[in-house]
């Protein structure tokens, strides 16, 4: 169990960042374990991401130099990959054609209309998220960063969940595709509840832990709206499926962070 729990990080931080580290192992028990991990994937990013905003913060940058470089990170530290997804997947979604066509049209490596319209979007609602976080102080900023990584990354494990189909026979998808089971995914989810809480309430109190909560709550919704479209559209999931879910739960995250609870 511990070998398989360390080929399972090692699957988690070498799939879903560009960080080097070597997956050695690529069977099912390795994919499940490494979904489980998925949220300490995000940990890492979001703390690398976190780091350098609040330096550029505390140097007298500004908020939005502060939140473009947090927004920024996390896409360097998956060169993209996620990004990548998200614009195929508004590509096969907004081709409205049958899944096999839309599927194909997922593989080109080329970003239609539809990819580059929800890349711009989605990276303003990102950044504009951020500007406000880091606009009520670094710990604030800092902590948006970490929580939306997280919730992104928790996303993947329940798409992962048994029950959700492939849409394909190979790739990604397909290798991590109904591996997480149900008990497993939603301990994942009560731990990263739990850990946002507190980090939270350390912050501002219980206000601002229950705030934490329903940010990754909404975040987590929102990406298994998708999920269900998706599948209903595709016939299951995809390795873009699942970036289009990792972009998607965090920047939900980062926006209902972002408002004000009173």
């Amino acid at each position: 169990m511990t070998s398989l729990n360390g080929h399972g990080l090692r699957f988690a931080f070498g799939t879903l960042t560009a960080l080097p580290v070597r997956v050695s192992r690529w069977d099912r028990g390795t994919a499940r374990a490494g979904m489980l991990c998925a949220p300490l994937a995000g940990l890492a990013v979001g703390l690398l991401a976190a780091v350098p905003g609040v330096l550029f913060l505390l140097g007298g940058s500004g908020p939005l130099v502060a939140a473009v470089v947090s927004a920024a990170l996390p896409a360097a530290l998956t060169r993209g990959l996620h990004l990548d997804g998200l614009a195929d997947t508004a590509d096969g979604l907004g081709s409205a054609k049958p899944a096999g066509d839309a599927l194909r049209i997922m593989k080109q490596s080329d970003i239609g209309p539809f990819g580059v319209i929800t890349l711009l979007f989605v990276l303003l609602a990102q950044v504009a998220a951020l500007f406000e976080l880091y606009g009520r102080g670094w710990a604030d900023g800092a902590l948006g960063t970490v929580v939306a990584a997280v919730t992104a990354r928790l996303a993947l494990t329940l798409a992962a969940r048994r029950g959700v189909p492939s849409a394909r026979p190979e790739g990604l998808g397909a290798a991590v595709a109904g591996t997480v089971p149900r008990r497993g995914a939603a301990a994942a989810v009560c731990a990263v509840l739990a850990c946002c809480a507190a980090a939270g309430a350390l912050l501002g109190g219980y206000g601002a832990g229950l705030h934490q909560v329903l940010a990754v709550a909404a975040g987590l919704a929102a990406a298994q709206v998708m999920l269900r479209h998706c599948v209903r559209r595709f016939g299951g999931v995809t390795g873009d499926v699942f970036g289009a879910l990792e972009e998607t739960a965090g920047t939900v995250a980062l926006l209902a962070l972002s408002l004000s609870l009173g």
